[in-house]
């Protein structure tokens, strides 16, 4: 058997974006407000040192910015206006070569509350003219079906997926889409970083924190709500769609001990768990026993139903996709609990550079958690965001010259491309927010990863013009060569 000598033929080179990151065009078409339509901008600057917080609202934040919303800035309402650009867009996406366009459905656009009985027809219509505009090119969509936002109606009601009652309301709109999209959509995963829901229940579930008493027991009861709603929405789409194929998606965070100290090593190994936990669930159909072992360890209740686990079972992914930004250290110490899984860690890797914002650069994260995640599940994988946020300038002949991007981008690309050659089955690359869009952590434009420049900033103020980085055409002849020329 010969080995593999690199990116298979029909990679899925291509593109990440997410619908309130996108979008705009809040109110028009019928759209419901969503959970993203409340993240108000904060600066990130403001307490002196830059700030990477995900964002998170209270009771009495939403009900001052749904009284009072004329005092405060929310991007997320306009994004980069995507609603009336999508034509011109995907053809960017198409002259860089795309055979993938990762992006997300905004539920508020098909129900605006959750609450309807029948869907949103202006909203289905959108998002038809949008897969009709891949088509064109040849480009395939890659579809999540909740990337966090959520009608922000089920948060006022039921405060989020704290609720049970959110899983027919999801399951009702899953089938929806499947229904409407079955001959146009192949590739969905149904929901965007679960994980997450550990570092923002806003975010991540739609809860509103401060009704909860225990945070941390409302974000696995929450993730427990989406398991059941994600595996009900992959039996649909096996019965609908055909030829689907359905995914799971984490914040891949490879966790390394911070010395050899066995304590530290088994802190490691516990944080990692912690991490795996989510995919464990949806690609192999059932919780995993060190989950209980951290349930009682932490005083944690679940409610978990009789019927739960036959729902599970029937509703595995058929690939597991990942997010992956960067590595953290595990250290065994006394908020070691709090740490594990978390987004940022404060052990900073004496190894690695950092990004403008703090985040360590680790190419070589990538490739261990490629060959970890294979050796584990045995399904294809998806590294369907991947990139660096940096504030790049527009210079007055209308080029950006972003070396520090490509660098970045290259360096990933080849630890994939070595991940591939030692055996891992990898489907796919989508560089998340491969053009300009509004900051997921903190609403800022500023904080750009795209391969395309937006002309706007953090107020929302711009001309909206697209302009091609050198990241564009260096991307362009990475997906020309398949992977080769990096």
């Amino acid at each position: 058997m010969n080995a593999n000598q690199g990116f298979k033929k029909g990679f899925l080179w291509g593109g990440a974006t997410a619908a309130n990151q996108i979008e705009g065009a809040y109110l028009e078409g019928g759209k419901g407000l969503s959970t993203s339509d409340f993240a108000a901008y904060k600066d990130p600057y403001a307490s002196g040192t830059v700030n990477n917080f995900t964002f998170n609202v209270t009771s009495s934040e939403l009900e001052e910015y749904t009284k009072h919303s004329e005092k405060y800035l929310f991007p997320k309402r306009w994004g980069i206006d995507f609603y009336h650009h999508y034509k011109e867009d995907i053809a960017l996406f198409a002259e860089m070569g795309f055979k993938c366009f990762r992006l997300s459905i905004s539920w508020a656009r098909i129900f605006p509350t959750g609450l309807e009985n029948e869907p949103n027809e202006e909203g289905l219509a959108f998002y038809d003219a949008v897969f009709d505009e891949c088509a064109k090119y040849g480009i395939e969509p890659l579809v999540t079906m909740s990337h966090y936002e959520m009608p922000i109606e089920l948060t006022k009601k039921y405060n989020g997926w704290i609720s049970r009652e959110l899983v027919s309301l999801f399951e009702k709109y899953a089938k929806v889409i499947l229904e409407r999209y079955k001959n146009k959509v192949r590739y969905w995963i149904t929901f965007n970083e679960m994980n997450m829901n550990l570092n923002s229940l806003y975010t991540g579930a739609g809860v509103l924190e401060d009704l909860v008493e225990n945070s941390l027991e409302a974000a696995y009861q929450a993730s427990h709500h989406q398991f059941l709603a994600s595996a009900l929405a992959v039996k649909a789409a096996k019965a609908i769609v055909p030829n689907v194929e359905n995914g799971c998606m984490i914040n891949q965070i490879e966790a390394y001990a911070h010395t050899t100290k066995p304590e530290d090593q088994l802190q490691a190994v516990k944080s990692n768990q912690l991490n795996m936990f989510y995919p464990d669930v949806q690609a192999r159909g059932y919780y995993p026993s060190y989950i209980y072992s951290y349930f009682a360890e932490n005083n944690l209740t679940i409610d978990i139903e009789p019927e739960d686990a036959e729902i599970l079972k029937n509703g595995t992914v058929d690939f597991v996709a990942i997010s992956y930004y960067m590595s953290h250290v595990a250290e065994a110490r006394e908020d070691a609990s709090k740490l594990a899984g978390t987004f940022d860690s404060p052990i900073k890797n004496e190894y690695l550079e950092l990004s403008q914002w703090d985040w360590p650069i680790d190419p070589i994260g990538l490739r261990i958690s490629l060959i970890k995640l294979y050796d584990r599940f045995q399904k294809p994988l998806f590294v369907c965001e991947n990139g660096l946020g940096a504030k790049d300038v527009l210079t007055e002949d209308k080029k950006i010259h972003d070396d520090y991007r490509i660098d970045y981008m290259s360096k990933h690309v080849q630890q994939m491309r070595e991940a591939v050659k030692e055996g891992v089955d990898l489907m796919g690359y989508t560089p998340w927010g491969c053009i300009d869009l509004i900051s997921c952590g903190t609403s800022q434009m500023s904080k750009r990863y795209g391969f395309i420049y937006v002309d706007q900033d953090d107020t929302g103020k711009g001309s909206l013009e697209r302009y091609r980085k050198d990241s564009f055409y260096w991307y362009k002849e990475v997906i020309a060569s398949n992977g080769e020329k990096v």
